[in-house]
């Protein structure tokens, strides 16, 4: 099962680069903040496949990562925005596809144990980073500390990833036979986060 999400994974974030370029990258990394579409949306291994691209030619390195920071920023801004417009009433639908009750909840708690610092570390987990700028919103974090705290882990993930992808593609010789077993790991260790914190929950619950 792994490998099949992974091969899709793989297969649609090389469609959207090479069809859509830095427009592509930009919008699924926008996306998934701003529309809230982070739980669907390859974002860590989209911008490591970008980065590893890039070492190919197929962009230029600096400029890649400027796209990918500019619209994580303004992705997770929107997404703030968002919370702060519509405030609690994000929870109120049980069953809505975007809202997703269980994400919500599973990032309120989050927030709650790692309060600031979320927005220093939520681009790297997948859902997180999703929901986490609308709490931000929702709770009425002060705008200028979310955008500070925003701006340095927006910061950290596009150029950390990018350029870990760079790096491998430059130094790896016919990297292109191994695209997807390091997606895998990716979304394995982008995973390892989030399945932490779904246990901890659960034995919460439990107790």
């Amino acid at each position: 099962m792994l490998s099949n999400l992974t091969a899709s994974i793989t297969a649609f974030a090389i469609y959207a680069i090479k069809t859509f370029g830095y427009l592509g990258v930009g919008g699924i990394v926008f996306a998934e903040s701003g529309l809230l579409l982070g739980f669907i949306l390859p974002g860590d291994s989209l911008i490591f496949l970008a980065g590893l691209l890039a070492s190919q030619g197929l962009f230029n390195i600096v400029v890649l990562v400027l796209v990918i920071f500019v619209t994580a920023v303004a992705g997770d801004n929107t997404g703030y925005f968002i919370g702060k417009k519509l405030g609690r009433k994000v929870f109120e639908k049980e069953h809505s596809f975007i809202f997703n009750q269980d994400n919500l909840h599973k990032t309120e708690g989050f927030f709650a144990r790692h309060g600031r610092s979320t927005f220093l570390i939520q681009r790297f987990i997948p859902i997180i980073r999703a929901f986490a700028p609308l709490l931000g919103g929702v709770g009425e974090m002060e705008y200028r500390e979310f955008f500070i705290f925003d701006l340095i882990g927006c910061a950290l993930w596009s150029v950390g990833v990018t350029v870990l992808g760079y790096f491998l593609g430059a130094v790896v010789p016919n990297i292109d036979n191994y695209l997807l077993p390091l997606v895998s790991v990716i979304v394995v260790l982008s995973l390892i986060p989030t399945i932490i914190t779904y246990k901890k929950q659960k034995t919460q619950k439990e107790k």
